[in-house]
């Protein structure tokens, strides 16, 4: 049994967002960190490979920089990396990716018991859809929004979280998974995993690499590939200070309040 687990290298959304002519966002003029709910499926596999010994595999699609964030996650534990990296690739949008990333996924192998993870979405595009895109190419059953996940067998029990309460679901493997920040909390690197992360291997599938996969067109990946047109992208404009009344909540201050509200044609 082995686990792949999908992972993204975004920018930092606290610090600055560059943005090119064509809108595309500037990565490399941007802080990076791994993609946070990304960490949590890394954590959910981290904590199956406890309990079965299975492998972990964590594969990112990105430029050669992206190497060392897939460091970082075999320090964590994880067992091998792939990164996916190639001009070809550059600029794709939800469904050229996922196409990529399935096509990595297919040279890698998936077999019966295997389990494909995915964060439920990246920060960077919040679209939630390269996961169960990745699904389908692969015609693997999925389940999204796991916040609790239990194997037994062949059998994946998943607790789903729905926006009124939750849903179980059992499914059989192989299968894919988005997972959710409710699910757990990462685990750190600890300094022993950081020496032998080095020592793990580690695999770059480019163009070449890829291109003779069914999923792969030329036509429809990278940039020009891509489905989605974007008609302006901008930072939004940072906010005025506030205004603070004096402490209370006696007449005069909310007369004062009103007054104010009433000048900003708010009420």
């Amino acid at each position: 049994m082995k686990i792949i687990v999908c992972v993204k290298q975004v920018p930092d959304t606290s610090g600055k967002v560059a943005v090119n002519p064509d809108g595309t966002l500037d990565r490399a003029s941007m802080q990076t960190i791994t993609n946070p709910d990304d960490l949590n499926a890394v954590e959910a596999a981290l904590k199956l490979k406890d309990e079965t010994g299975c492998k972990v595999i964590v594969v990112t699609m990105g430029p050669p920089p992206a190497e060392g964030m897939l460091r970082e996650i075999l320090a964590r534990g994880a067992d091998e990396a792939v990164l996916v990296s190639g001009r070809e690739f550059g600029g794709s949008d939800t469904y050229a990716t996922s196409q990529i990333l399935a096509a990595a996924i297919n040279r890698i192998g998936v077999e019966q018991d295997d389990i494909v993870m995915c964060g439920r979405q990246a920060i960077d595009g919040d679209t939630a859809q390269v996961g169960p895109q990745i699904a389908e190419k692969l015609h693997l059953p999925q389940v999204t929004y796991a916040a609790d996940i239990h194997k037994e067998g062949d059998t994946i029990t998943v607790k789903r979280m729905l926006e009124d309460g939750y849903m179980t679901i059992k499914v059989q493997t192989p299968c894919l998974l988005t997972c959710i920040k409710e699910l757990n909390n990462p685990r750190y690197m600890s300094v022993s995993g950081v020496f032998e992360s080095y020592s793990k291997p580690m695999e770059v599938f480019d163009y070449k690499t890829l291109k003779d996969d069914p999923l792969i067109d030329p036509t429809t990946i990278g940039l020009k590939g891509s489905p989605t047109n974007i008609l302006t992208s901008f930072t939004p404009p940072q906010k005025g200070a506030g205004m603070m009344l004096d402490e209370g909540d006696d007449k005069a201050n909310c007369e004062k309040l009103a007054s104010l509200l009433a000048k900003k044609h708010i009420i």
